[in-house]
């Protein structure tokens, strides 16, 4: 086995990467969190955010409408300021929405909120992916735009060696701030990776081909994802319909692409 030297790197056309942390040679490369996808950016062209339960499900709702959707990483008073800043409605926690501030990180409570043309939506996990990817390109994804995300990519040129793409898993967290790996986000991961490897994108990285391998062998990904620890949470918060339409696998066509930071629909 290799001596690796922590900090030995190579450089190449997106600036210094790890040869061993940044999957070198891979077309398509997977990892999980915020430090994952610090870790990924250097070495990617383009980075795909999955957080399945809920932000990258909520930002394909509010794209759909039409709504651009700009990512904040902090659910406090900063926040306020942010959305008002950029003229935009200020998404609140699941619990706290109101019929004065109707707009969330729910998804289903997105769909039945008034039309906001501007949105910020906090997501401590999602929104600081976004903020990881430096030059990269930056896709929002989840189960529901999944094989859309892979034909936007391949039709951008994105996911060979030459340009490629790292897909990077949210997660949850711990009650200590440690990252909790997460079935909803590893299965939307290997869902775009699967799609993607279909389209004729790659090489995919060994870990990537272990997420689209989990996700191909995975015969009901809808009743994983509810059954798994994230959906029984939410379905106990009564949050069931949360849960159904993050599992609407491939019913969306929407790409939500970060530009001038917001995620803004392209197909």
């Amino acid at each position: 086995m290799t001596n690796h030297t922590p900090g030995a790197a190579t450089y190449g056309a997106y600036g210094a990467v790890d040869d061993c942390f940044a999957q070198a040679g891979g077309g398509a490369r997977f990892d999980w969190g915020p430090v994952g996808a610090r870790r990924m950016a250097a070495g990617a062209a383009c980075l795909v955010v999955v957080d399945v339960l809920s932000f990258t499900t909520s930002v394909t709702v509010a794209a759909e409408a039409g709504t651009r959707v700009f990512p904040y990483a902090w659910r406090d008073a900063s926040a306020v300021a942010y959305a008002e800043e950029r003229g935009a409605a200020l998404a609140v926690g699941r619990r706290a929405a109101t019929p004065a501030s109707p707009w969330s990180l729910s998804p289903a409570a997105l769909r039945a909120a008034p039309f906001a043309p501007r949105l910020v939506l906090p997501s401590p996990n999602g929104s600081s992916i976004a903020a990881a990817a430096g030059d990269a390109t930056v896709i929002a994804a989840c189960l529901r735009n999944a094989s859309a995300v892979a034909r936007h990519l391949v039709r951008h040129g994105y996911g060979t060696a030459d340009r490629p793409v790292a897909v990077i898993a949210s997660g949850e967290r711990w009650p200590d701030g440690s990252l909790r790996p997460a079935l909803e986000d590893l299965l939307g991961a290997g869902a775009v990776l699967s799609a993607l490897r279909r389209e004729g994108g790659g090489p995919l990285s060994p870990e990537a081909a272990a997420s689209a391998a989990c996700f191909e062998a995975t015969p009901d990904p809808a009743t994983a994802v509810a059954d798994s620890a994230s959906g029984r949470e939410l379905r106990a918060g009564g949050f069931s319909e949360d849960v159904a339409i993050a599992t609407e696998t491939d019913v969306c066509g929407i790409v939500p692409v970060l530009v001038d930071g917001a995620f803004t629909g392209s197909e």
